[in-house]
């Protein structure tokens, strides 16, 4: 009997640790803390207002061992350049993908939205025109980084004002990744995915975590940097395999990607998929589909149900994690134009 009794026991407290393992990991929320310092903002504040490089040599610098995010918090912002009107000379999609569906235009900001149908796929895209880099924004959900704290796009999009907003990296699917945000490093452990790095005058350069650290990536003046992937197009040019998938996506998704095509003129796509009427697509259509567009720089950011497009407060895709029903998931982070 004793035997019995310790073991009920011992099966009621594995049974518990394992329940509170899975909340911790997947639904209890925390705003991770750390003994911030003021972050140094000296050495990115020089450099801010450069070009950034258009190749980059891995035999330059050595990864460092990761560490403790440097800081969650900084007064410091960004002196963008003083905004301009819109370019309108910049490529035209409407001669690629027809009239647009809807759009939104200030002396700022020109979007033009468009849908299409690519190898049996609804695909959306929004064409982005902007006076200033200042207008391509990223936001935490709740405005908070940590883990397990997440909101629908829409939502998010909602709570930081956003014309347009896309689904970002769900950095908190992950215990490692590059993440920073406005200037500000949140994680600096590295993992095996590319490195989407977006700088202060508006450019977009994907590189490998295994050549660069978040703080030589800072002080180069990357303002955000993503770490999901992978590269799709770089100079124009494919960077994924035919059969090249990431995690363990399925080969036709619902997929999410940015891209740009020249100075401040910038694509978000959002493509449907896993239901009968959207099949999805796989890394290589996608990045052939944005190099059609004449895309220059492409990169992958998270897919599946989280891939999600709200424009002017409307959800304009079809999200599905199942394919069973159309609902948003909740993320950690969105990229969106406000």
């Amino acid at each position: 009997m004793k035997i019995d009794k310790w073991t009920r026991i011992f099966s009621v407290l594995l049974i518990a640790f394992t329940v509170f393992i899975s909340l911790d990991t997947f639904v209890i929320s925390s705003a991770y803390q750390n003994d911030a310092t003021e972050l140094n903002m000296e050495l990115f504040e020089s450099n801010k207002n450069s070009e950034a490089d258009s190749t980059y040599n891995a035999d330059e610098t050595e990864s460092a061992e990761s560490s403790e995010p440097t800081d969650f918090t900084s007064n410091s912002e960004v002196i963008y350049e003083e905004s301009t009107s819109v370019d309108t000379n910049s490529v035209d999609l409407s001669s690629i993908l027809g009239a647009a569906f809807d759009s939104y235009q200030d002396e700022n900001i020109s979007i033009n939205m468009y849908e299409t149908n690519v190898r049996d796929t609804a695909v959306y895209v929004a064409d982005i025109k902007l006076g200033s880099a200042e207008y391509l924004k990223t936001a935490f959900a709740s405005a908070t980084y940590g883990k397990n704290v997440k909101a629908k796009t829409s939502e998010i999009a909602a709570d930081n004002n956003a014309i347009l907003a896309i689904n970002g990296d769900y950095y908190g699917a992950r215990e490692s990744g590059y993440v920073i945000r406005n200037g500000v490093i949140y994680r600096d452990t590295p993992s095996d995915n590319d490195v989407l790095c977006i700088y202060a005058d508006g450019s977009l350069q994907v590189v490998s975590a295994s050549d660069y650290t978040a703080e030589e990536l800072l002080s180069q003046g990357v303002w955000q940097a993503f770490s999901f992937g992978p590269g799709l197009l770089m100079n124009g040019e494919i960077e994924v395999g035919v059969s090249e998938e990431t995690g363990k996506a399925m080969a036709s998704n619902p997929r999410t990607a940015i891209g740009i095509i020249d100075e401040l003129h910038y694509v978000f796509v959002v493509s449907d998929g896993r239901t009968s009427a959207s099949e999805g697509l796989s890394l290589y259509e996608l990045a052939e589909y944005m190099k059609e567009l004449g895309v220059n720089t492409a990169y992958n950011l998270d897919g599946g149900g989280s891939s999600t497009m709200v424009f002017k407060g409307e959800l304009i895709n079809n999200p599905t994690t199942s394919g069973n029903r159309i609902k948003e998931r909740s993320v950690s982070d969105i990229v969106y134009i406000g």
